[in-house]
This record gives structure tokens, sequence and C-alpha cells, in this order.
């Protein structure tokens, strides 16, 4: 087992962020871990050997190069911390920390839960894998809080949230959920990519897992495949190490060093991609183009109220409808785009812009606005700058029938 991952007697987060998962003095006194790269490890007797058999499983233990490395739990360790977790499995994507969580509790013949404004790539794995396995999957509204309890089966396994919801932001009531799920023994799990540890941490609110797309916001320079699943407690950490590890999922030693890296300016990007995001929301309010923004800091916004409650701030994604127009409209805004880049990934230091359709994905609620989601990352580029980029690919749009 590794030494305590926080600094004794400090509690400010960004702290943390800076000096979690770091030993120099078991590292060479170097400030950073180092990158191990290498698939087989070595034991010196015979009953070390049978002992790496018992113990394959238990935190920070080194058996083989798939399973993790002094650097992996380092940066596991590091980031379970910030979110207050009993410990995390990395794993070589976001979707592939999704999958992990999913089939950590579900099987054949078992049911469950998933809101219906979850990541387009979750829902697939549900509709096209889960289901061939012969999982139950239901979708219900977002915004069901507590009345989801009237949902839960018998053989309901686990309740699967994303807050707030990819496309359109809704917030969900995560601790009304997990309350009466508990009371069922229904494991939960919370998407918190757009969050991150600095303004959202699922397990203070009762959830079973975190999920992190760490690609995103963690690594923060769009260089890197890393997903993680933060656990609240010792039976669930070892549900989901179990499964990552009969999965044969891995995470590279680069990436982990690419993880580590990005974690330590998390707390000085995070306010700015929030600044720049809600700047440029506030201005794409007043547009003329503009028939509404979706974003959890807006009163408009669908669970801004809990938004409020249970976040301490904002990322800098969000959505904006537009007036509807013809195709040739929308490639006339995109294409000539100057800072804004078309990606379907965010939070590196790049801003993206995206049209989206979430009309199309849903079933248990309904998309009914009559314009085009346009999602929108905020990155670290000048605000005016971008504010320019958006107002002059507007008017072209709006220059189209």
């Amino acid at each position: 087992m590794s030494k305590p991952t926080s600094p004794v007697g400090v509690d400010g987060i960004q702290t943390r962020i800076v000096h979690n998962g770091r030993d120099p003095e078991t590292q060479g006194r170097m400030v950073n871990p180092p990158v191990y790269h290498g698939s087989t490890i070595v034991f010196p007797t015979l009953d070390a050997l049978e002992q790496s058999r018992i113990d394959h499983d238990n935190k920070d233990f080194v058996v083989y190069g798939r399973i993790g490395s002094a650097s992996t739990f380092a940066f596991e360790n590091a980031v379970a911390d910030l979110e207050n977790g009993f410990g995390a499995v990395s794993v070589s994507s976001g979707l592939a920390a999704v999958t992990t969580a999913f089939l950590a509790w579900a099987g054949a013949g078992d049911h469950v839960l998933v809101a219906d404004t979850v990541y387009g790539p979750t829902r697939r794995f549900c509709d096209r894998f889960l289901t061939r396995m012969g999982v139950e999957v239901e979708y219900y509204d977002p915004l069901e809080g507590a009345a989801i309890a009237a949902r839960f089966k018998p053989n309901t396994q686990l309740v699967y949230m994303e807050s707030p919801g990819s496309l359109t932001f809704e917030v969900q009531d995560a601790p009304a959920i997990v309350s009466v799920a508990r009371e069922q023994g229904i494991a939960t799990a919370l998407d918190n990519s757009w969050a991150t540890p600095l303004y959202f941490r699922p397990i203070d609110h009762g959830v079973t897992v975190s999920v992190i797309a760490a690609t995103k916001y963690i690594v923060g320079h769009a260089d890197a495949m890393l997903g993680l699943v933060v656990c609240d407690s010792e039976e669930s950490y070892f549900r989901v190490r179990q499964c990552r590890n009969q999965l044969g999922q891995s995470l590279a030693p680069d990436d982990v060093y690419l993880g580590q890296r990005g974690l330590r300016t998390l707390g000085v990007r995070m306010p700015a991609h929030q600044a720049s995001g809600l700047a440029l929301a506030r201005h794409l309010a007043d547009h003329p183009e503009v028939l509404r923004v979706l974003h959890p800091a807006f009163p408009d916004c669908p669970g801004h109220e809990t938004w409020k409650r249970d976040f301490t701030g904002a990322s800098g994604l969000f959505s904006i409808v537009v007036k509807p127009r013809r195709r040739e409209a929308l490639a006339a805004m995109v294409d000539h785009l100057r800072l804004f880049s078309m990606g379907f990934s965010w939070g590196g230091y790049e801003s993206l812009l995206v049209p989206q359709y979430p009309a199309v994905i849903r079933t248990a609620t309904r998309w009914t606005e009559e314009g085009l989601v346009l999602r929108l990352h905020a990155g670290l580029e000048d605000i005016d700058d971008l504010i320019a980029d958006i107002d002059d690919a507007l008017t072209r749009y709006a220059r189209q029938p």
C-alpha cells in the first residue's frame, strides 16, 4: 500500500491537486512520478509469487503491467482523493470507464435505469451491447428525482446518471435518486466529466461510483485518451477493479503521465474555462439568432436550482439553440470559423463547436425545441476573440434563408 495521497493537514483543493500522488522520496527525488514502461513484474521468492495470485486485485499491488504500475496507482490515488473516494480504477478511455461501470453490476437478466440525456456512445453501448447480453435497459427522465423509485424492479442493479446531461444540460437531483436507490440496495453511477472533482463530488452525495472521461478536462490538452471510475468503498472498488482486470482493460504509461501532468493545472484551467463559458453564454443569450442558452448556471436551465445547491462551479461546455435555417446556412456558419473548431471532444485548451440533434436519440423524453442545437466548448483563448468569431459565424448564418 502507498502512503496517504494527500499532504498531511492540508484541505485546500488546489493544494491537493498539485501534491496528490507525489512521493519524491520513493521516486528518486523527482517532483513528478516517473513513467514505468513494462509488462512483466518479477518476484524474488516463491512465497512472493504465490502471494501475488491472492493479492492481484488489491489496491496498489503491482503484479502485471496490464493491471498497473507505481505511476498508475499514483494517478488513481490522486484523483480518488480529490473525489473523496476509497479508490479509483483507470482505463483506456472515457467510454471504457462507462462500460466498466455498467459491467461491474449488470449481467444477463438484470435491469438498469439510464438517464435519457446520456452521452451518445453510452447510449449505443446500452442499446447494442447490454441488450445483446440480456440486460434490460430502461431510460428515464433526468428530472424525475426520487420519483424514479416507481421504476425499480426486483432485478434492478444500477441507476446510471449523467449530470448535467449531454447536449441539453439538465441537472439531476443525484442525492434524491441515491436515497431511494440505497433503500433498495441498488448501486448508482454518475458521469462527472463535465464538472470534474473541482466543481462536483458525486461520492459526497452518496453515489456509488463516479465516472470520469479524463480525456477531457483532467488531461486538458487534447492529447491523450483516459478514463477513471472512482469508487465510494472497498466493496465497490474491488468489484470495479476485478471487472476492469477481467475485461483486459489497461492504461498506457505515457497516457498516465499526460493525465498526471494535466491534473496539476486543473485548478487554474477550470476557472478560466468557467469564466469564458459564462461570458460567451451571456453574450449569446442576447443575440437575435439565439433562441435559448442551455447552461446549468442559467435560471431557465432544467435543474438549475439543483446545480446551485450541489455544484461549486461550471465548466466551459454548454449549448445554444439557434433559429432553424437550411443546411446551407449551417455550412456557411461553421465552415469559416477562425478560432472555434468542429470536433466531438471537449475539455482541452481549444474552443470547439458542433451541431447536435437530441431529438433523434431520446426515447423517455421528447426534445421539442424547433431550433438547431449547437454545443460549444469555451477554450482558453481571449474571450473577446471568441465572441468576435461566433458573432461573425452567426452573421453568416443569418444571411442565409
